[in-house]
């Protein structure tokens, strides 16, 4: 990973986790999903991506996302560094192998 890639995904992370202690867990998961979408091809990264998406599911009491982010867990141990669904954007709500549109700024981040 990059030094600007790197930065990317740690600004995403800390903005999710600050949103989170303030309770504001839409626009913490919206931080979450861009960090998924920087990190996925990396194991740590898109592994932590997901966990702190399956405290959000928590927090919130959003069963739906709490079993479809203990099973993204598992599959991102095992499968980020073969294959990952570029531009997903990691939560509950869609389908873990559907790529999906990348938004222009992390584009840029993820062309080499």
């Amino acid at each position: 990973m990059n030094k600007e890639l790197r930065q990317a995904f740690q600004h995403e992370l800390i903005t999710a986790k600050v949103l989170y202690l303030e309770g504001d867990f839409d626009n913490c998961f919206l931080h979450l999903e861009r960090a998924h979408i920087l990190g996925q091809s990396y194991v740590f990264r898109h592994t932590l991506s997901h966990w702190w998406m399956l405290k959000v599911g928590f927090k919130t009491g959003d069963k739906k996302e709490v079993l479809g982010q203990v099973m993204r867990i598992f599959a991102s141990i095992i499968f980020s560094r073969i294959w990952v669904p570029k531009g997903n954007t990691g939560g509950a709500n869609v389908n873990p192998f559907r790529p999906m549109p990348i938004p222009d700024d992390l584009r840029k981040l993820l062309r080499d």
